[in-house]
């Protein structure tokens, strides 16, 4: 077991300092390594919130998350930074690759804070193999501005891989690409999953993304519908 989700719910205030919004009401969910999930909903259903939470980028207020058997209460704060460093690859709608730095700088921006050489030499080598991989040796020396977006969002993605995750949250990968891009990061979130068998579980609203998910679920006032 990968990751484990137990009863977790998470609240926001509103206008109203009286008065909580429920996003998130018991949420249980278990992935064993390298399943694949989507999760569909509403704009507001609480999504993102749900990937912030697996990925320590916010705190649940009451329930338990255990990654590979591990539970993440018992983690402090710089715990958590390594944690979502080394185990976590994040994948936005928007690429944010940094525009001082190449499409190789870019990939290997989750390394930097690790200090061991060998392991950097590492990196560097795993890096080139993925900028082959998708197809763009040619451009691993340019700039973001000179890429397309589809472009982008496969630095993106193979960012997320350098030091080799057991997990990848994905959140609406593919919202700001054309029906062809879309095609070509699924895709390559599929082989890349195969391939170093990483688990991964995406935010969408795509249907056609969601049905090459090995589940999916619809997340709705707070709750899961298991859908598939």
């Amino acid at each position: 077991m990968l990751l484990k989700l137990e009863n977790v719910h998470k609240s926001f205030f509103t206008g109203n300092p009286q008065k909580k919004r429920v996003v998130l009401d018991g949420i249980d969910l278990e992935l064993v390594q390298g399943e694949t999930v989507a999760i569909l909903g509403p704009s507001g259903s609480g999504k993102s919130t749900l990937l912030n939470i697996i990925g320590a980028l916010d705190r649940q207020d009451s329930g338990e998350i255990f990654f590979n058997g591990r539970s993440m209460a018992e983690l402090n704060e710089k715990q958590l930074t390594q944690f979502r460093n080394r185990e976590i690859g994040f994948i936005f709608q928007l690429h944010h690759l940094l525009p001082q730095c190449t499409v190789l700088e870019n990939v290997l921006l989750p390394a930097v804070p690790v200090r061991d050489p060998g392991y950097r030499a590492e990196c560097l080598n795993r890096a080139y193999d993925l900028i082959r991989e998708v197809g763009l040796w040619e451009q691993r020396d340019q700039h973001p501005n000179v890429l397309s977006g589809g472009e982008s969002q496969r630095v993106a993605v193979i960012r997320a891989l350098i030091n080799r995750p057991g997990l990848l949250l994905a959140d609406e990968p593919t919202g700001s690409l054309d029906q062809k891009n879309v095609l070509s990061i699924l895709s390559l979130l599929l082989k890349l999953n195969d391939e170093y068998n990483a688990s991964l579980i995406v935010v969408t609203h795509s249907m056609e993304i969601a049905s090459r998910m090995g589940r999916i679920y619809e997340l709705r006032n707070g709750k899961f519908l298991n859908t598939r």
